[in-house]
């Protein structure tokens, strides 16, 4: 029999796990290639030999996705698989016509297929976008569960930028761990909160291994989702996050509708900030594809340590790189944070943007007068670095995830904004949790 020929549409992430889950040990299927994309410094090398299986003992190379039709012509690809996510549909559909047209299928694999079933009750934590507060939401069901005498285990969305094979399985708890497997700035934004927490956060490339591992450890796992993608792990509760900041992307994203209509429970953030007819709207159109979803309004108001050092100054703000650049936000946090003490002006970073941090700005030219915190690796860690410092201003504003203050050396007085989940309607997360674990008694400790 002839094996089908596969392409993989992918950013390190789900296109590894579909291949996992669905094509590693299949011998109708010959997985070709994979593309990369939203990611930089991800082309250009392989799915190694050591994770792909007894069928690719060469690996399978990973080329750049503006090379998608060439490679589908060269390999004679029979299907094309899209892999990634935080996309529009019309995106998608782009995307497909491109793979149509070039003599290919394609092809969006669904929950069935790709969610591993785990031995221990999972709660999923998603979102419709990223930027959405799907990170704050996280925690606070960790905290939840933990009060409760709980063992729980966080288990992150992947976000493998480095060795394949040495980040195949990665525990984190301790911030010696973030150093040991030497952490992108997006990779402690995420593992951090959770290690400082006093937690236990797993992560890797191939994550039935990662589950078989965490469940030695967990009464319950918590998968902690990225961009918008769906769960990995086949959940027995969904929650996902939508944002009435953009309003209609819970309608008009892939995967977020999904996740809407998979949730057990919405949670519609920041509505403190958010206009009460974008409120309205997004709780409509999550009654009209999810009718029987708890829905909870929440808010995530913020912190910040001395709000002096804003008021009246020229402040350079840096927030979440992903959030604001494929997340398609053109402020955060440390936005809010900056007009809500009063800055006098918030300074455009992009005339003083150098290499990898001016590139990043040509790609997301809608950005704004904000600096987003790109780290992938140390080259744009010392551009980011070299960026804040050419800024003319009188204070940083980090509202970043993690104190970034700890990875570069910020020149001028810098304050951080923090910010947690702050529920503001009944029922509440710690009703749906409550319900949870009774629904699960037999299996948690009591």
């Amino acid at each position: 029999m002839t094996r089908r020929n596969i392409l993989i549409m992918g950013a390190a992430g789900r296109d590894f796990h579909n291949f996992n889950t669905v094509y590693r040990n299949n011998e109708v299927y010959n997985v070709v290639a994979f593309t990369a994309t939203q990611i930089p410094n991800i082309e250009g090398r392989k799915y190694p030999a050591a994770l792909a299986g007894k069928l690719y003992p060469q690996g399978i190379p990973i080329y750049p996705e503006s090379e998608l039709v060439a490679l589908i012509k060269k390999y004679r690809v029979d299907e094309v698989v899209f892999a990634y996510s935080d996309v529009s549909f019309q995106y998608v559909m782009e995307k497909s016509s491109v793979v149509i047209a070039a003599g290919a299928d394609f092809t969006l694999l669904g929950a069935r297929e790709t969610m591993l079933k785990s031995s221990v009750p999972v709660v999923a934590v998603v979102a419709v976008r990223t930027g959405c507060g799907k990170s704050q939401t996280s925690r606070k069901v960790v905290n939840i569960l933990r009060a409760k005498g709980l063992r729980v285990v966080a288990v992150r969305h992947p976000m493998p930028y480095g060795d394949l094979v040495a980040q195949k399985v990665q525990r984190y708890a301790t911030i010696d761990d973030l150093k040991k497997y030497n952490c992108t700035v997006e990779e402690m934004e995420e593992y951090e909160p959770h290690v400082v927490a006093g937690g236990v956060i797993y992560a890797g490339v191939d994550y039935e291994a990662v589950l078989r591992q965490a469940e030695k450890e967990a009464d319950v796992i918590i998968w902690d989702g990225g961009n918008n993608d769906m769960s990995f792990y086949r959940p027995d509760l969904t929650i996902t996050v939508v944002d009435p900041h953009r309003p209609g992307h819970e309608l008009t994203y892939y995967p977020g509708e999904t996740n809407v209509r998979l949730a057990d429970v919405v949670v519609i953030n920041k509505v403190d900030t958010a206009k009460p007819e974008n409120v309205k709207l997004v709780r409509g159109n999550v009654r009209s594809i999810n009718p029987a979803a708890e829905i909870i309004e929440a808010a995530s108001p913020i912190t910040i340590w001395n709000g002096a050092t804003i008021k009246g100054k020229r402040v350079l703000v840096v927030e979440d790189g992903p959030t604001v650049t494929h997340g398609g936000m053109t402020y955060g946090a440390g936005t809010v944070a900056a007009q809500k003490f009063g800055a006098a002006e918030i300074v455009d970073p992009r005339p003083y943007a150098v290499r990898t941090i001016a590139e990043t700005f040509k790609k997301y030219p809608k950005t704004g007068t904000l600096l987003p915190a790109m780290g992938y690796g140390e080259e744009q860690v010392k551009d980011l670095e070299e960026t804040i410092n050419r800024v003319p201003c009188d204070t940083v504003i980090v509202g970043t995830p993690i104190d970034l203050r700890r990875i570069v050396r910020i020149e001028k007085p810098a304050v951080r904004v923090t910010y947690e989940l702050d529920e503001l309607t009944k029922p509440g997360l710690e009703d749906v949790l409550k319900t949870f674990v009774e629904k699960f008694h037999g299996q948690l400790p009591r």
